[in-house]
C-alpha cells in the first residue's frame, strides 16, 4: 500500500477547551478549519493531526510524535503551560515523556536514541 498524507485523528468532547489546549501544544492556530467543530494542524509536510467533537469517542486517543530534542520539546510545552509527564526510557532506543489534552487523549512525544 502506498500512502501519500497521513491523517490523525483525536475525538473530544468539548471542542473549545480541546482546541485552546492544541492550540497551546502546537504554538499556533489551527491551519486547517474544516468546520465548527474540526480543526488540522500540519504536523510534517505529509502528516496532519485533526480534533473533532466527536462525544462518543473522546478521550481514547492515542498519538504519539518524534522530536529529536525531547527536553527541549517538553520544555516548549512547559512554558506554555501543557503539564506533561517525566521523561522516561522507552525500551533500549528510546525516551518518552506524555501529555493529556483536557479529554484524556495521550499525545506522547518520542525521542529516538541514536546508537
Amino acid at each position: 500500500m502506498d500512502v501519500d498524507v497521513l491523517f490523525v485523528g483525536v475525538a473530544v468532547n468539548d471542542f473549545n477547551a480541546a482546541r485552546a489546549w492544541y492550540e497551546r501544544f502546537f504554538d499556533r492556530t489551527a491551519d486547517v478549519v474544516a468546520h465548527e467543530t474540526e480543526v488540522m494542524w500540519q504536523i510534517t509536510e505529509r502528516a496532519w493531526l485533526y480534533i473533532l467533537r466527536d462525544v462518543a469517542h473522546a478521550g481514547n486517543s492515542i498519538v504519539t510524535m518524534a522530536v529529536p530534542d525531547i527536553e527541549a520539546a517538553t520544555s516548549a510545552l512547559k512554558v506554555r503551560s501543557i503539564a506533561i509527564g517525566a521523561i522516561e526510557p522507552e525500551g533500549d532506543a528510546g525516551r518518552k515523556a506524555v501529555a493529556l489534552d483536557p479529554d484524556g487523549n495521550s499525545i506522547a512525544i518520542i525521542e529516538v536514541l541514536q546508537h
